[in-house]
């Protein structure tokens, strides 16, 4: 016997299993999981990765994110912009960040070993990776993101679309997922290849000026740029006079306390010969600035000579196969111009 199926009941039928493969297709998303390994020796990471296990998904959206420039309120700044990959991800060549509205009031940090700092920014405004994306959004002199326009442009992208159901699965995107994306891109930025690290390993040695210079290093800074790291993250006075238009108290205006008036997080001197000019409002234009300050301000008795070796040593801190390497850049080609530029300078 023979059963007819009109044509209307064949198109439900058909309509129901595509509709099941499709929702199959969509709930059934596996990011692959990256694991987070620590360099030998170094401590563990204080980000807690079980609240935003990476993914390679994960990776690969939160690098879409973090060079578009579709995240600034007028379409022209990424965090790129201030985060330079050619400069170890830190600001390069002018004292003070650009953001919308040209100029920010601080010159970006490097963010390069991001997985090691339990509080961001150099006042320590920050308590999480999550909550730092957030501020340079929401300061009308960095990127003045417009949030509802940011979600209906990624929600409305069929790139975007893509990428966040493979990383977080099929939902309307929200900052949560944006945020959790380029955190996750960020704390892939380990710098821990430099020749320093090489000499640490047997599979490198010292010449004489850099040798001499790490001596007089471990002696006069160690304590509060201390390796691996080269930074003990604390917050410290060095001796800073306030800026009269910036007028940036550093910590205090954070905390409110006058005791943390002019403190500012220690910085990393990983990478440190390509991320000048420097300290929080890049007053001082090379590292020889910043030794002279030290001395002159009577915080560490250094001779010329011994300038000189830790000169030697601090350039041995540059880790160049982090700086070229592809899995952070947008492009090879974007790098290799801005190092021949840098070169030229």
């Amino acid at each position: 016997m023979c059963m007819k199926i009109s044509v209307a009941t064949k198109i439900t039928i058909f309509s129901f299993a595509a509709l099941c493969i499709s929702a199959t297709h969509i709930f059934s998303y596996k990011p692959i999981p990256v694991s987070f390994t620590s360099p030998k020796g170094w401590p563990a990471p204080a980000y807690n990765f079980s609240g935003n296990p990476l993914t390679k998904e994960g990776i690969a959206l939160g690098k879409k994110l973090f060079y578009d420039p579709a995240l600034s309120s007028d379409n022209t700044v990424s965090c790129a912009t201030c985060h330079e990959p050619s400069a170890a991800f830190a600001t390069y060549d002018h004292p003070l960040s650009h953001g919308v509205n040209n100029l920010t009031t601080r010159n970006a940090p490097s963010l390069f070993n991001v997985a090691w700092q339990k509080e961001l920014m150099y006042d320590g405004r920050a308590s999480t990776l999550e909550a730092q994306a957030l501020l340079p959004m929401h300061s009308t002199d960095e990127m003045d993101t417009n949030i509802p326009a940011l979600l209906k442009h990624v929600n409305t992208n069929p790139s975007y679309k893509k990428m966040f159901t493979a990383a977080f699965g099929p939902s309307k995107i929200n900052m949560d997922q944006i945020t959790r994306a380029l955190s996750q891109f960020q704390l892939s930025l380990v710098s821990s290849n430099s020749k320093y690290d090489k000499v640490m390993r047997g599979e490198a040695s010292f010449i004489l000026p850099e040798k001499l210079g790490y001596e007089i290093f471990e002696t006069k800074c160690v304590s509060c740029h201390t390796p691996p790291l080269f930074s003990n993250y604390s917050y410290q006075n060095t001796a800073l006079t306030r800026d009269p238009q910036l007028k940036d108290n550093g910590r205090a205006r954070f905390t409110g306390s006058s005791a943390d008036s002019l403190k500012f997080k220690v910085p990393s001197l990983r990478n440190a010969a390509l991320t000048f000019p420097y300290g929080h409002d890049g007053r001082y234009y090379s590292l020889l600035d910043v030794l002279n300050h030290y001395r002159s301000s009577g915080q560490i008795s250094l001779s010329n000579f011994e300038i000189g070796q830790l000169t030697a040593f601090l350039n041995t801190l540059t880790d160049s196969s982090a700086l070229t390497n592809p899995a952070f850049l947008p492009g090879q080609a974007v790098i290799n111009n801005k190092m021949a530029n840098h070169a030229h300078q």
